[in-house]
């Protein structure tokens, strides 16, 4: 064992994980990230907490972090590169392990120009390679990226995220590799719709053997309606929806397309299962947590295991 951090624990046990997330809210508002956290508390392994996604300013991603921790919950802290240089993320990491946070996600982040302050300066100092790099490192070695020795090392279970969806497709396995070969110890996945298309890119994974050399999450978004089918097919970068999907929502009628929607991510878990070289799932229920412990106890992964 590397860490302390529960992920880790139930990965080694070769039980199927189970992450899900909790964005903070755009205010100082605590009990916003609490109320969250409470949904999701029993039915997973880890809650990450996003870090300005979409490049929106919201409440940090560390303090979030620190409150879910208090409750006793395992926070998983995401960090972009966007917003700050390999200084202020060194700092920020041995914040958050101080607090007992032993577990993060390390992100590049989605432009500036995408989000509500379209004229802020991104920073990356470094990009989510060299973060996860600059990481083990302090872990492994106790030292910081430029040289010194730390004085009490942050044990962090570090994790990235892969998209086997993106352009151009035959380089995705190659960037996993690059993640690997940096020392990162988990991956969360784009959100599936394309399952064909996840199957094909875990082929690759399982040929190299890099299915072996770190854990893979699946990615699984339940959809509300046909409408957030097609708003996240047509207006989201990155994510690949087939027109069935489009077409089993569209079949429904309207107050029956949320439960279709469950139905749908509890049947893609159900098969990813059986995909070599996946050794969990991270459950992204956008502003939707309270069904996460539905999607959960259907798709046969509660209770969770005892570690």
């Amino acid at each position: 064992m590397k860490t302390d951090s529960r992920l880790e624990k139930v990965l080694a046990s070769g039980e199927l994980a189970v992450t899900s997330e909790c964005g903070p809210p755009r205010g100082c508002r605590p009990e916003k990230v609490t109320e969250k956290a409470a949904l999701l508390k029993d039915h997973v392994d880890g809650i990450n907490v996003t870090d300005n996604q979409t490049a929106m300013v919201r409440m940090s991603s560390c303090t979030a972090g620190i409150l879910i921790k208090q409750m006793g919950l395992d926070p998983i802290i995401q960090m972009v590169s966007r917003d700050r240089n390999r200084l202020a993320m060194q700092s920020e990491i041995l914040g958050a392990y101080s607090f007992g946070i032993n577990t993060m996600l390390c992100l590049s982040g989605d432009h500036a120009k995408f989000g509500d302050h379209p004229m802020a300066q991104g920073v990356f100092d470094i990009d989510s390679v060299q973060m996860i790099k600059m990481v083990q490192q302090m872990r492994d070695k106790g030292l910081f990226q430029g040289g010194a020795k730390i004085d009490g090392p942050p044990k962090m279970f570090i994790g990235a995220a892969a998209n086997p969806f993106a352009d151009p497709f035959e380089l995705r396995v190659m960037r996993l590799a690059k993640k690997i070969k940096a020392g990162v110890d988990f991956i969360q996945t784009q959100c599936i719709f394309n399952l064909d298309k996840f199957e094909e890119w875990m082929k690759g994974v399982v040929e190299r053997g890099l299915d072996e050399q770190v854990h893979i999450l699946a990615g699984i978004t339940p959809m509300k309606s046909v409408g957030m089918a097609r708003y996240m097919k047509n207006k989201v970068p990155g994510m690949d929806i087939p027109d069935d999907v489009i077409k089993r929502l569209e079949g429904v009628p309207k107050e029956q397309q949320p439960e279709e929607g469950i139905k749908m991510a509890v049947e893609a878990i159900e098969r990813l299962k059986q995909v070599k070289g996946v050794h969990g799932f991270h459950i992204m229920a956008i502003e939707w947590e309270e069904k996460v412990p539905q999607i959960v106890e259907k798709a046969g992964l509660y209770p969770r295991p005892k570690v």
